[in-house]
């Protein structure tokens, strides 16, 4: 059963914590260099730059935590000579048919293999451009709060197939455990529909959906009142800074591995012997094929960004606490930038070089 709430709004385990504070202790210096932006520096006089005169659309979804990710792409852009166009919002199945028929650039968050489905339905390699990796092992699954998962000794998602332990998650006094999950047209929701049928869960288990932000808010809530939560999330993302796995709660494993579509036969078991239910996703930047074959300094860009999970999440994080309007993610963007200079001029200098 999914139930959809209408909304006119817009979403790591333990051993990555420290990852997150030392990033996030980097994005505070670079946050508190003051809102002017910190530029790369300035091209060679009389440098001929690749993209003058080409202007460039970039897409993301309504998440507002992709800003960073794209805005930092635009701005390596931007020293390329093209004209980065204001981003817009579209989800992610009609973005990737956007950008295989030219409406649009670039998006620069395709989770890799989560949106297999939606490339390979846009055309896929004979429409879209896709190298490099951007950002490398964002993770994901089902998670409870620990007291619950303590109490009642529960480490696997189909344990709730016990309307007992389903019952503990109900928030609305059906007796089915209701589970925060994702947006409708995310390729997350794919993925958790599917598991729920092959978990045998549809009798005991609500996938309740609507603004993923909104949603995680009142299950945060309920967990500051001592109430179970279920909920479904991601890296990089805030919420596991909030939500600390393995001190404030727990992740889920399932029984078996079971994925949709594209994923189907995927084994989501670690070397460990745990399954979380998902393998870790990579995000890349997917482009319009016809710009990067016509544009091969925008392409070698594409191919060799990389951005740490960890800066991602401490950015996220930052928007959480109150720095999330767009100037104050544009600054972040550029506070990174200048944090990481060297690194930043080294994917120009590739890029340029593509070009000749």
């Amino acid at each position: 059963m999914t139930k959809t709430y209408a909304t006119n709004t817009l979403p790591s385990p333990g051993r990555r914590t420290a990852r997150v504070l030392l990033a996030g202790a980097v994005l505070a210096l670079s946050f508190g260099l003051g809102a002017a932006a910190a530029r790369a520096q300035a091209p060679a006089a009389g440098q001929q730059l690749p993209g003058r005169g080409i202007s460039v659309q970039p897409l993301q979804s309504s998440l507002a935590e992709e800003t960073f990710q794209t805005v930092l792409v635009g701005r390596a852009l931007e020293r390329l000579g093209y004209t980065v166009q204001p981003i817009k919002e579209i989800e992610y199945a009609t973005a990737h048919v956007a950008l295989a028929n030219g409406d649009a650039t670039f998006m620069a968050d395709h989770w890799d293999p989560l949106h297999a489905e939606f490339y390979k339905n846009a055309g896929g390699d004979a429409k879209l451009y896709r190298k490099g990796i951007y950002s490398r092992n964002a993770v994901q699954g089902y998670l409870i709060d620990r007291k619950t998962a303590e109490e009642h000794h529960i480490t696997r998602i189909d344990q709730l197939k016990d309307p007992k332990i389903a019952a503990l998650f109900d928030t609305n006094g059906d007796g089915r455990a209701d589970m925060t999950g994702c947006n409708p047209g995310w390729g997350c929701e794919g993925a958790i529909e599917h598991q729920l049928t092959a978990y045998d869960l549809r009798d005991t288990v609500t996938h309740v959906q609507g603004s993923y932000a909104a949603l995680m808010a009142d299950t945060i809530a309920r967990f500051k009142q001592g109430k179970p939560i279920l909920y479904y999330t991601w890296t990089p993302y805030w919420v596991s800074s909030v939500l600390r796995p393995g001190k404030d709660v727990v992740w889920l494993q399932v029984p078996f591995s079971a994925l949709p579509g594209e994923q189907a036969g995927t084994d989501t078991q670690l070397p460990n012997g745990r399954n979380y239910g998902f393998i870790p996703n990579h995000q890349r930047i997917v482009a319009n094929k016809a710009f990067t074959d016509a544009n091969p300094a925008a392409a070698r860009l594409f191919e060799v960004m990389q951005l740490p999970v960890a800066d991602i999440n401490a950015e996220n994080l930052a928007m959480r606490e109150g720095q999330n309007s767009q100037a104050d993610i544009r600054r972040h963007a550029d506070g990174w930038i200048r944090a990481h200079q060297a690194t930043f001029d080294g994917w120009i200098a590739q890029a340029l070089a593509a070009a000749k």
